[in-house]
């Protein structure tokens, strides 16, 4: 740069700070008190600047960054873990996590970025799934309630029913809910619980006479297997059963739960995200 264009470019930044930085000399100038401050401070911007620049490279490389998740309670057994394995083993420097989020903040969350990706099922995508469940299916969530959010089906999980090992008909291959009618049921958390319970009792023949309520897939095994109650389990919580439980197919056969996996929508997906997408889409066929 010439001079003037120096000169030129000193009187701005001093205009622009309010501040004299520097003192003219007949030989050049030197910086003031307020020079000697701002020159600190600019290094510091500098190397955030650097740092950021580096971390962002990491990110895209997979050489960092994270990878936040969400899911529920029958997912959580052992489906989310072995993804979070998977994952883990091929890009051990991606800090993955797993964040509690009340299944109602579920899409939301994943819309304000606090969660990357989420797990739900097609029972979270009605307007009031908890009425539903009284009162019949709900109509679907409004287009905008998903607006800007990627839905990418995983798979259909099918509902078995949970008897102990000694029940009457545990040697059954198949078990009609009409002679289950009299039984106790064990109700779980949405969504892991006993489902659109219309679909139920009208199998059933009656509402089920619901005696306990546990959401941890161990004690409503313990449940079932002291002989306290029957549920119903889905696909994804069925690894790991008890030797003392078993599970049957039901006649009628009820509806079977979709599984999906949440992220937000766009052209730029964060690398970890899209593999992360990439490695349960695989786990979920191998489910099938």
């Amino acid at each position: 740069m010439t001079q003037p264009a120096v000169s030129r470019q000193v009187a701005g930044l001093e205009r622009r700070t309010g501040a004299a930085l520097f003192v003219r000399r007949s030989r050049g100038v030197s910086l003031t008190a307020a020079g000697e401050l701002a020159v600190g401070q600019a290094r510091e911007v500098l190397a955030r600047l650097d740092a950021l620049e580096a971390s962002l490279a990491a990110y895209r490389s997979l050489d960092g960054g994270r990878l936040r998740l969400s899911a529920f309670a029958g997912a959580n057994t052992a489906f989310v873990p072995e993804a979070v394995r998977r994952f883990s083993r091929d890009f051990p420097a991606v800090d993955v996590s797993l964040t509690v989020v009340d299944w109602t903040r579920r899409l939301e969350a994943v819309r304000t970025g606090e969660v990357d990706v989420a797990l739900v099922t097609a029972w979270d995508l009605h307007a009031d799934p908890m009425a539903a469940k009284y009162q019949g299916v709900s109509d679907p969530l409004p287009p905008a309630a998903t607006a800007g959010l990627d839905l990418l089906p995983l798979l259909d999980e099918d509902l078995h029913v949970a008897l102990p090992a000694g029940h009457r008909l545990a040697g059954n291959e198949l078990v009609r809910l009409a002679d289950l009618r009299d039984e106790v049921w064990i109700e779980g958390g949405h969504p892991d619980c006993l489902g659109p319970i219309p679909l139920l009792s009208e199998a059933l023949g009656g509402p089920p006479r619901i005696g306990f309520v546990c959401e941890d897939w161990n004690g409503k095994q313990a449940l079932v297997a002291g002989g306290a109650g029957v549920t119903l389990v889905p696909t994804l919580a069925q690894t790991g059963l008890r030797s003392d439980v078993v599970l049957r197919r039901t006649v009628p056969r009820l509806p079977p739960r979709r599984l999906f996996a949440v992220s937000l929508t766009g052209t730029f997906r964060p690398p970890a995200v899209a593999i992360m997408l990439d490695v349960l889409t695989a786990l979920a066929a191998e489910h099938r």
